[in-house]
């Protein structure tokens, strides 16, 4: 059974940075493409960042463009998503998602995501 693990989510300021970890077990995992979400209070589930199985693509939002990477490390099972810049509007919970398919290629919708963590609080003040 596949298991994401979130960890890294926090209380920061404006204009401060946070990076948040999601390891993952229970299957191999340098297959897969990766992902991060966010939801905010009242508001629907956004696609945050994306990373390729091998890792050679990323993809991110208009929102979060420039601001997030999001890096993968195959030995140790993990993604990693590094977050400057961050903004009150940054503020929501964070999860982790790992695709349903293996070699996936490009963009994915959130309906190839089949597994979920269960996501991490960063709260961005002013």
């Amino acid at each position: 059974q596949v298991q994401l693990v979130e960890s890294g989510g926090g209380l920061v300021q404006a204009g401060g940075s946070l990076r948040l970890s999601c390891a993952a077990s229970g299957r191999t995992f340098r297959t897969y493409g990766m992902g991060w979400f966010r939801q905010a209070p009242g508001k629907e589930r956004e696609f945050v960042a994306r990373i390729s199985w091998s890792g050679t693509n990323t993809y991110y939002p208009d929102s979060v463009k420039g601001r997030f990477t999001i890096s993968r490390d195959n030995a140790k099972n993990t993604v990693d998503l590094q977050m400057n810049s961050l903004k009150p509007e940054d503020t929501a919970v964070y999860y982790c998602a790992a695709d349903r398919s293996e070699f996936y290629p490009g963009l994915a919708s959130s309906d190839e995501y089949a597994y979920w963590g269960q996501g991490t609080q960063v709260t961005v003040f002013s």
